[in-house]
């Protein structure tokens, strides 16, 4: 029997490249143009993120620090603008800032859309205090007075020129802290503002690094966490608002089956050609 199959398992196990390419790409693109519906489900760490904002009183500072860049867009961007939606609807204050400069523009096309969609306004619900170099200096330095490292907004207009940031000057005037990131800032976050100054902070962060930030979600160093274009999607089943994250899992979700089948008919093939020889 393995003498018949042999010759097929050769051929499935040594199959073009540019045939496999064309399958991953009409996996893709086919779940993004037909839009299926799938179930997502709402996991603890995600859904703990989200209590953590939906319990906060209304008028209280959330300071989003956008630590990505456009690498890493297609999965955090989505993350922010549900988060967004959420601090909007429930009239909290919100700050953006951020660590990677390249970051920034991403955060500013996100709030100018979402800020539409629940009129809200610049300057009196939310700011944007750009970037600043500094990293961990600045992290500990948001400790003790904001203004050392910004005394103005993005646009250079003077921080108590915004009348709710005059009740903002270090971590004990900001309710909670999101870090939005795509490497290690998210470590440093909670390591000198979390672990130094108890300040509340959730994390959201790419697929391939929410692994290494379980360890601080269960020593509950950290308050929640949004992992990847999955945990986007299920923040955007939170606040009732599907989007980029929700019509790209199906996407996702038959790439990684298709990618599983041939490695499975690979890893088959190989062992069976092996036997042979």
């Amino acid at each position: 029997m393995k003498v018949t199959l042999l010759p097929m398992w050769r051929t499935l196990a040594s199959i073009d490249r540019r045939i496999i390419y064309l399958l991953l790409t009409i996996v893709v693109v086919l779940p993004l143009i037909i839009h299926p519906k799938i179930k997502v489900r709402v996991s603890e760490p995600v859904r703990a993120a989200f209590k953590s904002i939906e319990k906060l009183p209304q008028n209280s500072v959330v300071m989003i620090s956008i630590d990505f860049d456009p690498s890493s867009a297609p999965e955090v961007q989505p993350m922010l603008i549900a988060i967004l939606r959420h601090c909007f609807k429930k009239n909290l204050k919100v700050i953006l800032t951020g660590q990677l400069a390249l970051g920034l523009p991403l955060g500013e096309i996100a709030l100018n859309q979402v800020s539409g969609e629940y009129n809200k306004v610049y300057g009196k619900d939310y700011i944007n205090i750009g970037y600043r170099p500094g990293s961990t200096a600045l992290m500990v330095g948001i400790g003790r007075e904001i203004r050392d490292f910004f005394k103005t907004d993005y646009q250079g207009v003077p921080l108590d020129s915004f009348e709710f940031m005059r009740r903002v000057h270090n971590y004990h005037d900001i309710a909670l802290l999101v870090t939005l990131a795509h490497g290690a800032v998210a470590d440093a976050w909670i390591q000198y503002a979390g672990a130094r100054f108890n300040q509340k902070i959730i994390v959201g962060c790419t697929g391939v690094n929410a692994p290494n930030m379980y360890q601080y979600l269960s020593a509950q160093q950290i308050a929640g966490l949004i992992g990847g274009l999955q945990g986007a999607s299920e923040y955007e089943t939170l606040v009732e608002k599907p989007g980029a994250a929700t019509l790209g899992m199906p996407a996702q979700s038959t790439a990684h089956a298709l990618l599983i089948i041939l490695l499975i008919i690979g890893n088959i093939g190989f062992i069976l050609t092996k036997k042979k020889k």
